[in-house]
């Protein structure tokens, strides 16, 4: 029914960052002036991976993906004249979460903000980094013990902040469908808070407000009625676990708050103008539902599967956002699909098949045991492959990919100014301000915070005080993480290649393998083929897929996961003799990255292994990757795999 005023539109929001702190500080003011009402900060890989920006693997990474923030100074910049007891801030950052938050209660106690006003969300989901993202540093005990910890001190000092989002985003863009994306969000929501209570750092009396500052991100994609049902079996579920599971008795801590950046996987290069009414209709899943709508929204731009949207890009999707809020007439009923016989009884389905799901992990021992982590990365590379499968086949359609292809020449994409490029200088003059900073602080008051850092680390004191006594004393994001290496040790997750299903034995696939047979016997060995990831970007999505499909047209193919140095790429070639190196990135360091690995193959005697290259690659970095000898570059429009795979044997066999 029409009601006489309206509700309060969601949160505004665009993820943005990247250059410096000063970069995008003017880029946050630019949007805030355009009517964002919260900010989104995207970070660097680097400071998501506890690296300084002069660490031997922060090469190339510099500024790429996101704000590089390396100490107090670069989050007094990044927040320079932005009122922090005023904003509502989103900070996307998961292994060194706490570092990060104890930088921004740093600059809050510096310019007089209460720490109590504070409102946000430090995004800290661990388990989907180990899932489907890749910005893990530490293992799940002690990375779910950093956690708690920053759920115990937003508890008792910044009753307004959000300590955790649980993140199905990611794991959508890693191929989930509903129940997956649902189960495995509220599986981990369960493991974190399990995890809390075990440690017995939050007063009995206050663990349901502590229950009441869970939120999540979830993902939507263009199937809106799926997400709407999706989203309101969420909520279901989640006031039936806090209430059941955690004895949460008023209905204000049960509620379902989450966020929402909607569907960047389905967005395509080719046409790319149609991602606009992609994120329309991806919007609308999340917005439409009174009972189930988003507290704060992000949008991405048109062009991200281009390359870094410029800032009339995020403009445009952020007009989109107020143009539903305010012109059309969403936010003047109730819920317009209470009562709705279609969306109950798929709500009731999806409930049903997410719940069992969910039990399925806790028979595992919970989403944060190794058991669990391995099912769930199978599930998601599995899904994966029959998403990618189905688009090769055309059982799912994309428009302007594999139907409708015809086109006419687009005025946005005509020039060579389509989005940004972060220009290389960025790395040069973060790496200056670092050594400037390290130079003028007081060694002994670093010294004395990392020694309380790793004492609390030890005996388990609430890791926070000391972050936050790091953060003034002028210590690194990288020393900060360092000492906590030294204290927790590092992790490396499992890849989810080994045990997923094949391809279907299709004609294509059984002529292929008779290719790689013919290519083997002309080798005289098996065709060997290593995928590897070099730099510190996680999204593993693409090269886990070639890696089973070469597998599956028979290929011997060594694929070991993300993060590997140029050197580490290097000594696998000595050690495995492979006849093709497959490159995969999407961070923006492919050109530098790929240029390294080639001139230390030449050095190693290496010069006749065969290099390709893959990721989000503008047609100008495919010029200087060839010149840099990489012998052929894959993009997004190439979706047909096995065309790819057919290009590799024709390489391999070209020696």
């Amino acid at each position: 029914m029409l009601r006489m005023t309206r509700d309060k539109p969601w949160i505004f929001r665009t993820y943005a960052g990247h250059s410096s702190a000063q970069a995008s500080n003017a880029l946050y003011r630019t949007n805030l002036a355009k009517g964002q009402t919260g900010l989104s900060v995207a970070f660097d890989l680097p400071t998501q991976t506890g690296y300084d920006s002069d660490h031997p693997l922060s090469k190339g990474e510099v500024g790429k993906v996101g704000v590089p923030v390396s100490h107090l100074g670069d989050m007094r910049m990044l927040f320079d004249g932005i009122p922090l007891d005023k904003m509502n801030t989103s900070m996307t950052i998961n292994a060194p979460a706490a570092w990060l938050l104890a930088l921004y209660v740093a600059v809050a106690d510096e310019t007089g903000a209460a720490r109590a006003s504070l409102q946000g969300t430090t995004q800290n989901d661990i388990i989907k980094e180990y899932l489907a993202r890749g910005t893990y540093i530490f293992p799940p005990t002690p990375a779910m013990r950093l956690t708690s910890d920053t759920i115990a001190f937003t508890t008792r000092e910044l009753p307004k902040w959000n300590p955790i989002n649980l993140c199905s985003y990611h794991l959508q863009e890693a191929g989930a469908g509903p129940v997956e994306e649902a189960a495995f969000a509220l599986a981990t929501a369960i493991a974190v808070l399990d995890a809390a209570k075990k440690r017995g750092a939050i007063p009995e009396e206050e663990f349901p407000k502590a229950v009441g500052r869970m939120s999540f991100f979830v993902n939507s994609g263009v199937k809106f009625i799926t997400e709407i049902c999706k989203l309101r079996a969420m909520g279901g579920l989640w006031d039936e676990i806090t209430r059941e599971r955690y004895g949460v008795t008023d209905p204000k801590y049960r509620l379902f708050r989450y966020g929402v950046q909607v569907n960047s996987l389905g967005l395509t290069e080719p046409q790319p103008e149609n991602n606009v009414y992609r994120i329309l209709f991806a919007m609308l899943g999340v917005t439409l539902s009174k009972n189930a709508r988003a507290r704060a929204v992000q949008l991405p731009a048109w062009n991200e599967a281009l390359g870094l949207p410029r800032p009339w890009d995020q403009q445009w999707s952020l007009r989109l956002q107020q143009i539903g809020a305010y012109e059309t007439d969403m936010l003047e009923y109730e819920d317009i699909f209470d009562g709705s016989k279609v969306i109950e009884e798929k709500v009731g389905a999806l409930t049903e098949q997410i719940r069992s799901e969910i039990a399925r992990i806790e028979e595992m021992g919970g989403a944060s045991s190794q058991t669990a982590l391995e099912y769930m990365k199978e599930r998601l590379v599995r899904s994966n492959a029959a998403r990618v499968e189905a688009i090769e086949t055309g059982d799912e359609i994309r428009v302007g990919v594999n139907k409708y292809t015809e086109t006419e020449p687009s005025p946005l994409t005509a020039g060579n100014s389509n989005f940004v490029v972060v220009d290389e200088s960025a790395e040069r003059d973060q790496i200056k301000r670092l050594q400037a900073w390290r130079a003028q602080r007081d060694e002994k008051k670093v010294a004395d915070a990392l020694f309380a850092l790793a004492k609390a680390a030890k005996d388990g004191t609430n890791i926070m005080p000391s972050s936050i006594e790091c953060a003034k004393a002028g210590v690194t994001t990288g020393e900060w993480a360092a000492e906590l290496r030294l204290a927790f040790g590092e992790y490396r997750g499992p890849t989810g290649v080994a045990a997923s299903a094949p391809s279907r034995n299709d004609e294509r696939i059984m002529a292929l393998r008779e290719e790689v047979d013919a290519a083997s016997l002309k080798l005289g060995r098996k065709l060997t083929f290593l995928v590897a990831k070099p730099g510190l970007d996680g999204h593993s999505n693409g090269a886990e897929q070639i890696a089973i499909r070469a597998r599956d047209v028979g290929m011997a193919v060594i694929y070991n996961g993300i993060r590997f140095s140029p050197d580490e790429i290097v000594t696998a070639a000595k050690e495995q003799q492979p006849h093709v190196i497959g490159l995969s990135s999407l961070s923006g360091s492919h050109v530098p990255l790929a240029a390294e690995v080639m001139s230390k193959l030449k050095a190693a005697g290496l010069s006749d292994v065969k290099v390709v290259a893959g990721g989000i690659i503008p047609p100008e970095d495919e010029d200087a990757l060839k010149r840099s000898g990489v012998s052929a570059v894959f993009s997004p429009k190439d979706y047909d795999l096995n065309t790819i795979m057919r290009d590799i044997v024709g390489l391999a066999v070209d020696r």
